[in-house]
This record gives C-alpha cells, sequence and structure tokens, in this order.
C-alpha cells in the first residue's frame, strides 16, 4: 500500500493567467522538411525567470482516481517546487533541481531523495530535469535539434519521427498557426511500455504561449493517466522554494 501511494503522490507533484481561450491553430496544409518544424516550434521563446501556476491534477489508475490542487513554482533552468493540497490540506511537497529528486507525503509520512532515474524507468522515457520543465511549459519533452526527424502530415498536424534504429521510438506532432506541441508519443516496443503526452489548448500569457492543460498517459505494466489544468499564472515574482523533509518520515525506495 505504502509503495502504490508513494508512486501516486510522487507522479502527481512531478508531473502535478485564470485559463483562457485557447490561441487559434491552423491545420497543416503542406509539407515541410523536419528542420523548418523544429525552428518554427522553437521560435516560440520562453522568457521568463519565474512561474508560479496555480492548477488542479486528476490522477487515474486502475485501482485509484484523485483529484488535487497544486501550486506549482518554476524558477527557470534551476527549481521546480511543488505543493500539492487535498480538500486545502497540504498533502505532499516536491523540490526538483538538475541534480535530485526530493519529496514528501503526508499520508503515510514517507519521503523520497534521489535521481530521476525511478521516474526514467517508470514512464519509460529518460527524464531530467530539462525535460521536465519542458513538459510543463510546453515546449517538445527532447530538444529537438539535437536529432534527426522526418515531417509528415497527419490529421492536419505536422508529425515529426525520429529516425532511430534503437527500441524507442519518438514521435511530435504541431499545430500549424504557432507550431506548437499538440502530442507527444514515446514508446519501447520491448517493454511494452508507451509515455503519451498531449495538449488540448495553449493560451498566450505575458507575450508567451503555455499550455491551458496537458494530459498524460503513461503506460508499462499498469495504465496512468494525468490530467493537468492551469487556473493561474504569474510571471517574475520573488518566489519561495523552502523545502525540508519532515522529522519522523520514512525513506521509502521506489522500484520501476
Amino acid at each position: 500500500m505504502k509503495k502504490i501511494v508513494a508512486v501516486a503522490a510522487l507522479t502527481l507533484v512531478l508531473i502535478g493567467c485564470k485559463a483562457k481561450k485557447g490561441v487559434a491553430e491552423l491545420s497543416a496544409n503542406e509539407a515541410m522538411v523536419a528542420t523548418k518544424v523544429i525552428e518554427s516550434h522553437y521560435e516560440n521563446e520562453k522568457n521568463f525567470e519565474s512561474l508560479n501556476i496555480r492548477a488542479t491534477a486528476k490522477y487515474r489508475d486502475q485501482n485509484n482516481s484523485q483529484t488535487v490542487s497544486a501550486d506549482i513554482r518554476i524558477k527557470k533552468d534551476e527549481i521546480i517546487w511543488i505543493n500539492v493540497k487535498l480538500l486545502g490540506f497540504p498533502v505532499a511537497k516536491a523540490k526538483i533541481t538538475p541534480e535530485k529528486v526530493s519529496y514528501y507525503e503526508k499520508i503515510n509520512n514517507t519521503y523520497f531523495e534521489g535521481n530521476f532515474d525511478v521516474l526514467s524507468n517508470w514512464l519509460g522515457t529518460d527524464l531530467d530535469f530539462q525535460k521536465l520543465q519542458n513538459l510543463l511549459i510546453g515546449n517538445a519533452i527532447d530538444d529537438l535539434s539535437k536529432g534527426q526527424y522526418i515531417a509528415k502530415i497527419q490529421n492536419n498536424l505536422y508529425k515529426l519521427t525520429e529516425k532511430s534504429r534503437t527500441n524507442t521510438s519518438k514521435e511530435f506532432y504541431f499545430e500549424a498557426a504557432n507550431f506548437l506541441i499538440k502530442k507527444a508519443i514515446i514508446a519501447q516496443k520491448n517493454e511494452n511500455r508507451k509515455l503519451e503526452i498531449q495538449y488540448p489548448s495553449h493560451g498566450k500569457r505575458n507575450g508567451m504561449f503555455l499550455p491551458n492543460e496537458i494530459s498524460i498517459n503513461a503506460q508499462h505494466e499498469k495504465e496512468v493517466k494525468i490530467d493537468l489544468i492551469y487556473k493561474n499564472i504569474t510571471f517574475d515574482e520573488k518566489l519561495s522554494y523552502s523545502f525540508s523533509i519532515p522529522d519522523g518520515f520514512e525513506e521509502v525506495t521506489i522500484n520501476k
């Protein structure tokens, strides 16, 4: 039971402006080379020093379903800090840096400190601080400039498929108006793992495009779904990222 709660809590805190009407999107109507799609995606620069996001998150697997609120603070390229509340009461907190993942949860009074390996194994894709930050701010989770891709049109979206002979396949989908990412699929066929991230809509705030909502579906030994909805976002405030594990909490390890 403790392992289930720990995995659920860690997933919520790591993947956990008032929501605005989504920006207008266009259908892809002509073939483009992959490099042009990638360049156009990265023209959507995310210029901020910090983000303060108020969100709701819904976690679902075959045995559990839970909706919580989450305060997400991002100090660009340095810290991701998340405070999860249930019925207004704090139940979990995390602090993620490029070097370490730390979190604790108050349901079973447990904590975890370590690197990104456990989440990488569990979600079926290499994960680090930059990729987690990309996921939360609506950039492609991978640095697309470092890979080779084939571009085509599928369902009125530009689809990039990574050229790879490895066991891992990667697909990224972009709308045609601003080349905002709509979906990413990362799969490991031999391990029967699949991670799908969808961005149903985006909003333009403070001169930049950010997600209104994020849907995550991770499949391995079981299927886990997380829906994250951004309620309010403020920019470049002086924020606190305080974090300390309470006395008496039990350290846990989480296997894949």
